[in-house]
């Protein structure tokens, strides 16, 4: 394991060596419990609103403003927290939130996405493409320009920010400018050769099993916005970034895709971190090598800032191929 990674993998094995549905709804429990509706940090400030279901309940937005904002019109990012698509709050992204935000010149809306443990897929992703369209309709009162749209996440939340840039795409919703899906999980058929007996801390090949069944509920066929390498065409997505360590299950799934999005032209970068396992950045924060990967991150951000814009009505919509909206085998 890289330096600095270690202890906070040993302490990860020795407590949970690997996740189950319990260990999902007890992690849930104690995340609503300390961490809901908390946000004491320096340079951001977060207020909640409510939107409503089909369904009559209720999507939790968690807006993030810098506490100084820029005079200008700021970049708006949609930013999804991970979870293995069964955890987690947007709270507990809030160092993310930080790190974009801290400068002035960008407002995070954060969706608190219905959970797979509570919902299945689609909710998460109907949640999200939610977010995306609040985030637009009221840029005007967010200070956001609806030019600069960004779409983010880690984990099962990098997973939802591909799958959203996909959507979007193909159903005419609001244009997406650049994607950091950062080691996203993306492939529930888990044939690659990083996700075979792994057995990595924080997430691993048995964690992933349980998280993807969860997720599906035995959807089939598996369509492409519930796992995004399925994809069969990814041309007119937007660009990306991501990074990823080299004991992640997800390593593999992650460059091929990356991979994919380059064939198709698709500005893409994806750094890998030797010794690093799943969630290195947030698990190992003031590691030298999490340090690494938030400049990295922080500068592919900054680089976006200047160079990627998306009009919303200039866009029109890409019509996939057929496997698009089904699985591929």
């Amino acid at each position: 394991m890289a330096p600095g990674t270690r202890a906070v993998g040993a302490i990860y094995r020795a407590i949970c060596p690997y996740a189950t549905c319990k260990t999902f709804r007890l992690q849930n429990r104690l995340l609503d419990k300390w961490l809901k509706n908390r946000w004491l940090r320096r340079h951001t400030r977060m207020h909640s609103i409510h939107l409503p279901r089909k369904d009559g309940t209720m999507l939790r937005l968690c807006i993030v403003q810098p506490r100084h904002p820029a005079p200008s019109l700021r970049t708006g990012l949609l930013w999804i927290h991970g979870g293995g698509y069964a955890i987690g709050l947007p709270e507990q992204d809030f160092l993310f939130a930080e790190l974009f935000a801290r400068d002035g010149g960008c407002t995070l809306v954060m969706p608190d996405y219905r959970r797979s443990v509570d919902a299945p897929y689609p909710a998460a992703l109907e949640d999200c493409c939610a977010a995306l369209d609040y985030l637009v309709h009221h840029a005007q009162e967010l200070g956001v320009r609806t030019d600069q749209i960004f779409v983010g996440g880690e984990s099962a939340g990098g997973g939802l920010c591909a799958a959203l840039c996909l959507y979007a795409r193909d159903h005419s919703l609001p244009a997406i400018a650049f994607q950091m899906p950062l080691y996203p999980m993306l492939d529930d058929r888990m044939l690659t050769a990083s996700m075979q007996d792994n057995d990595a801390p924080a997430w691993n090949t048995r964690s992933n099993e349980a998280a993807w069944q969860l997720y599906l509920n035995d959807l089939s066929p598996v369509p492409v916005y519930a796992a995004p390498a399925r994809a069969q065409t990814l041309r007119g997505l937007p660009p990306a970034f991501s990074y990823v360590g080299t004991l992640d299950p997800f390593h593999d799934e992650i460059l091929h895709y990356f991979d994919a999005l380059r064939a198709f032209q698709i500005q893409s970068i994806v750094q890998e971190y030797p010794g690093c396992y799943h969630g290195f950045d947030i698990l190992c924060y003031p590691s030298r090598v999490a340090r690494e990967a938030r400049r990295a991150l922080l500068h592919a951000f900054r680089s976006a800032q200047k160079t990627c814009f998306c009009p919303q009505e200039a866009r029109g919509p890409v019509k996939p191929d057929a496997q698009d909206s089904t699985s591929t085998a």
